[in-house]
């Protein structure tokens, strides 16, 4: 049955309707970043850009580099903008804009978040890089859909038992990146963990200002959490909704974050421009490695 028109929106011009993309604007394998400045940054090394456009935070290069198509697409911040990203990107692979039909042969995406983040633990220092193996989710979008079997039942008992998680908010959820995504991005530079997803960048990460928290002691409930040798190493505002997302779509997704912020020493980075710049430059080369 054909999706309905409230349900698939396009434009007039027949593209999609937050990306404002069309399906043949698009590279299989797509890199996500947050801020839509950091697009050019990444279309900057690319040897030919074929395509861009931008609609609201939602901006878009598409090209070629060393051999490899790209694109690169701008989320803006949250888990809320992710659902759009990932949703609209996936009707641009999977769904017959004419027919308004899920198509018969699926195609998988690879995504791969660049972004920046905050430490939670003392040893990972500032400028680092951190994979992300598992993405925890606190912030409920994905609670939204059938989740199935795409996450870890046993360790979310476990974190929930030790953070005396409150049973009115979200449950929270684990979901794994993609460990063929991992195996070309991980190198003796990178570490690897649990990042944590929040709803929300000031209390929902522990930050006070003038507003009091509900739990003031979670951040360090949640750093002192461990698990079959795991640890949630970092948190921000996107990764569990990127993995959760493309789990149930059939797409490969792994997220790399520059450690711009020690939460747990209360330290910022001196240059965090420059380190976003040698993450761009590291997942690029790592990217194009086995091609």
């Amino acid at each position: 049955m054909p999706i309905n028109d409230s349900e698939l929106i396009l434009n007039p011009d027949g593209s999609i309707y937050h990306l404002n993309l069309k399906p043949e604007h698009i590279a299989d394998t797509i890199i996500l970043v947050g801020d839509q400045d950091r697009v050019e940054k990444v279309s900057k090394h690319f040897d030919v850009i074929e395509f861009k456009t931008q609609k609201r935070e939602f901006k878009t290069h598409t090209g070629w580099y060393k051999g490899k198509h790209l694109s690169v697409i701008s989320t803006g911040i949250g888990p809320d903008n992710i659902d759009i990203a990932i949703n609209e990107l996936d009707a641009l692979a999977n769904i017959d804009f004419n027919k308004r039909m899920v198509k018969e042969d699926i195609t998988t995406l690879n995504f791969i978040r660049i972004g920046t983040s905050g430490a939670l633990q003392e040893d990972i220092p500032l400028d680092a890089f951190v994979i992300s193996e598992y993405g925890l989710d606190l912030n409920g979008m994905l609670h939204s859909y059938q989740t199935g079997n795409i996450t870890n039942p046993e360790m979310e008992r476990a974190f929930i038992q030790h953070t005396q998680w409150p049973i009115f908010k979200a449950r929270p959820l684990l979901i794994t990146c993609s460990e063929a995504l991992e195996q070309q991005l991980v190198s003796a530079h990178t570490y690897k963990g649990i990042t944590l997803t929040a709803v929300g960048f000031y209390g929902p990460q522990g930050r006070i200002l003038r507003l009091p928290l509900d739990d003031e002691s979670l951040n360090s409930k949640i750093q002192t959490f461990h698990f079959n040798g795991l640890r949630v190493t970092n948190l921000e505002m996107e990764t569990s909704a990127i993995y959760g997302l493309s789990k149930l779509m059939g797409h490969q997704a792994v997220s790399l974050n520059a450690i711009i912020a020690n939460r747990t020493l209360g330290t910022f980075s001196k240059n965090p421009g420059k380190t976003v710049d040698r993450l761009i430059t590291y997942t690029l080369e790592r990217l194009v490695k086995e091609e």
